[in-house]
């Protein structure tokens, strides 16, 4: 497999960036948070049990022709 390297500050390459998008949608849109413990508590669990099944390839192959 031949590495990739990825321009600096590009957060459209990121992985990492559709997880944020996807749990801000989820956990930010609808919901109200009493307090931060309570956010924090809600953001730790959320990450801890969703599987998210990216497929990384295709996300990073998207648009590449």
């Amino acid at each position: 497999m031949v590495p990739i390297y990825l321009p600096t500050a590009s957060p459209e390459f990121m992985v990492l960036e559709e997880i944020w998008h996807i749990a801000k949608s989820d956990l930010l849109v609808v919901q109200y948070y009493a307090s931060f413990a309570n956010f924090k508590n809600k953001l730790s669990q959320y990450f801890r049990t969703k599987r998210f099944n990216l497929d990384m390839r295709k996300y990073l192959l998207e648009g590449v022709s």
